[in-house]
């Protein structure tokens, strides 16, 4: 029987249909770092959100592994070159978010394009205005995508619905469909009047939305990330953002997040002004965070771990 450790809380079917598979099952919620890495070496598996780092130390003492499974998509927690010289199997689960992050993309745009959370803050305090409070269409906009994976594609899906013409660039080749085109990055940088972020963390993307990039995009535009946190430097978003050559940015993700993502790690003159300016939409990374995403996120994981060895 596999024994396998749930180390943070997720839909309660994980728990049903793995112990329908008479799998030994063990929750720790609360042990920190050191405390489950003295214990790792007696599973099979793992089940993990982002609240212990899965780095080299870790992975050494858990000499049994047979896979890792994050209820998510990102894997930067993961020493993933260890893991895999390891032979520990790498599972995650981005097919069970991806709709729940095309909508909120699409939501924090039309919000922020519209002014509507100003206006309806306005409008509750007494204050009536129209004119300044005009919005901007999304309708004949080009929108440009970095990374066309699971997150990409559903938001695509969503903007073609809006009359926008979608282009994106990913690393791999041969991806356009028809709902978007696949561009060089340079091409990208030429035509987008919207940028929106979909990918993963690592040593290539890790502060990709820097100074030379901003200042490469031909046209002023809206930036929305829904990725992560650091593959934007902060500081020269700000300053775009004060000069105009971003219009509004719409982040769900933040620099300054710890990495469990429970909460801000710290704070500074940057973070200050994105939270307080009207040219900006924050929300706490719950991009991928609805009722039906935690289903359906939980049901991704169990179905790749049972096809991975129960079958």
């Amino acid at each position: 029987m596999m024994r396998i450790l749930l180390l943070d809380k997720n839909h309660p079917l994980i728990t049903k249909q793995l112990l329908a598979k008479n799998c030994i099952l063990e929750e720790d919620f609360t042990s920190p770092y050191d405390e489950v890495c003295a214990k790792i070496q007696n599973y099979d598996g793992v089940i993990i959100r982002s609240r212990i780092p899965m780095d080299k130390n870790f992975l050494e003492h858990g000499r049994n592994l047979k896979f890792i499974a994050r209820v998510g998509a990102g894997m930067e927690n993961i020493d993933i070159p260890v893991a895999e010289k390891l032979g520990i199997k790498l599972i995650n689960s981005p097919e069970g978010n991806r709709d729940s992050v095309a909508e909120h993309v699409v939501g924090m745009l039309l919000i922020l394009m519209n002014r509507l959370f100003i206006a309806s803050q306005e409008v509750k305090n007494g204050i009536w205005l129209r004119e300044e409070n005009r919005g901007d269409e999304l309708l004949g906009k080009t929108v440009g995508l970095i990374g066309y994976g699971n997150m990409g594609k559903a938001t695509a899906k969503r903007l073609s619905g809006f009359g926008c013409r979608v282009i994106f660039h990913d690393i791999l080749p041969n991806l356009s469909d028809e709902f978007a085109t696949q561009v060089s990055l340079e091409e990208l940088k030429e035509k987008a009047e919207v940028v929106s972020l979909h990918i993963p963390l690592n040593e290539q993307t890790h502060y990709l939305i820097d100074e030379k990039f901003i200042a490469e995009m031909k046209n002023s535009f809206y930036f929305v990330n829904t990725a992560r946190g650091k593959n934007v430097e902060t500081k020269y978003l700000v300053e775009a953002l004060k000069s105009g050559k971003v219009k509004g940015a719409c982040l769900d993700v933040l620099e300054y997040e710890k990495a469990s993502f429970e909460k801000l790690e710290s704070r500074n003159e940057d973070l200050n002004f994105l939270l307080n300016s009207e040219k900006t939409i924050v929300t706490p990374h719950i991009a991928g965070w609805t009722h039906q995403s935690k289903e359906k996120l939980a049901q991704v994981i169990v179905d790749k771990i049972v096809a991975g060895f129960f079958n």
